[in-house]
């Protein structure tokens, strides 16, 4: 079945079995692989896109779901916050084996959207849920109010 769907502020029309996850659609048919699978389940995070500016785990989201929404991934992730957030990730050297760092980033860009100045608890709670093998949790922290100070100054 052909689904249009509206990913990174383009259009596109993919064609795909009603009940596919939109990760699948975003890596096999569309080449976007930046978003990675990690559980399937919506646990760990690591498939975390944005759908309608809120992070959306894509593993558990149905293609037919995302018709007339905006989806953004790792990829369209480029206004002010995600700069913020991408900076400081480099320069926390936040990355260990990468896996889960684009669910984080995407979920950091929702966190700093909403609430531009968290506090620590606020970020563990926020970011409950994004699973980070290599534990780079505290670095994660530090990148996100690393973040919050660039997008305040």
């Amino acid at each position: 079945m052909q689904y249009q769907l509206k990913i990174n502020g383009e259009s596109r029309t993919v064609d795909a079995e009603p009940g596919t996850p939109l990760l699948w659609v975003l890596r096999d048919e569309l080449q976007l692989t930046g978003t990675k699978f990690g559980c399937g389940v919506a646990y760990c995070g690591a498939c975390t896109v944005h759908v309608d500016g809120y992070p959306t785990r894509s593993c558990q989201t149905f293609v037919e779901d995302a018709v007339e929404t905006e989806i953004t991934t790792i990829e369209g992730a480029t206004d002010k916050v995600a700069e913020a957030v991408q900076a400081a990730w480099r320069e926390k050297d936040v990355v260990q084996c990468g896996w889960c760092q684009s669910g984080q980033i995407m979920s950091a860009i929702g966190l700093l959207t909403e609430n531009p100045s968290p506090t620590d608890a606020d970020i563990k709670e926020y970011m409950y849920g994004n699973a980070c093998r290599c534990v780079t949790y505290v670095r994660i922290n530090e990148a996100i109010k690393l973040a919050s100070q660039k997008l305040e100054a």
